[in-house]
């Protein structure tokens, strides 16, 4: 049981849109990424996700509007809802993201942007 100081583990993650683990509470996983640009529109069928913004403005896609969220704010994705990350203006954003161990990172989509390992930093 150590403090994690999430300023030098996002030194850490390499690229954007490649989730980096730096915990596990339960089956939860804790991820850090940097996003920048347009993902991938996808769902996650069993399992929802929370996205905390720790830097930046995330602009999270539904197919029926988008929700903004600020520096300092959440928004979780209920399993089954389709969505699409993107960041505007060609800014990179820091999010914390958790969700159980069990999610594929674009759902049932495969894409160039999928990973399907998350480095432990």
């Amino acid at each position: 049981m150590k403090s994690i100081n999430l300023k030098e583990k996002y030194d850490l993650v390499n690229g954007h849109w490649h989730p980096h683990k730096i915990g596990v509470v339960d089956n939860m996983q804790v991820l850090l990424a940097k996003l920048k640009g347009e993902f991938v529109w996808h769902s996650h069928d069993n399992e929802d996700e929370l996205f905390q913004v720790v830097k930046g403005t995330l602009h999270m896609q539904f197919r029926d509007r988008t929700e903004v969220v600020q520096q300092g704010e959440i928004i979780i994705v209920p399993k089954g809802i389709e969505h699409c990350p993107i960041t505007k203006n060609d800014e990179e954003v820091h999010v914390m993201l958790f969700e159980k161990l069990s999610t594929a990172h674009t759902g049932n989509v495969a894409d160039e942007k999928t990973k399907t390992d998350y480095p432990e930093i």
